[in-house]
């Protein structure tokens, strides 16, 4: 197995991991804020899911990126 798939199969499994803890952690949360997206209004969500998400998400980018520009070493 390459070692980017590897990478790729690892950031997968860990974020899904941190996305289902944060829906377990979210369930008795009470203060719930609506996001606005371009010119549309989300339903009323928790700020820790909001924060979470966002957090999850950057991880998920912050991980991929290395992996598809990978830069290629040119033996001489």
């Amino acid at each position: 197995m390459s070692e980017s798939l590897k990478k790729l199969i690892f950031s997968i499994t860990f974020n899904s991991c941190l996305f289902l803890l944060l829906i377990i952690g979210i369930q008795n949360s009470s203060t719930k804020r609506k996001v606005n997206l371009f010119n549309k209004e989300t339903i009323a969500l928790p700020i820790s899911f909001i924060v979470g998400v966002s957090f999850i998400t950057g991880s998920i980018t912050g991980s991929f990126v290395p992996i598809f520009f990978d830069n290629k070493k040119i033996d001489s």
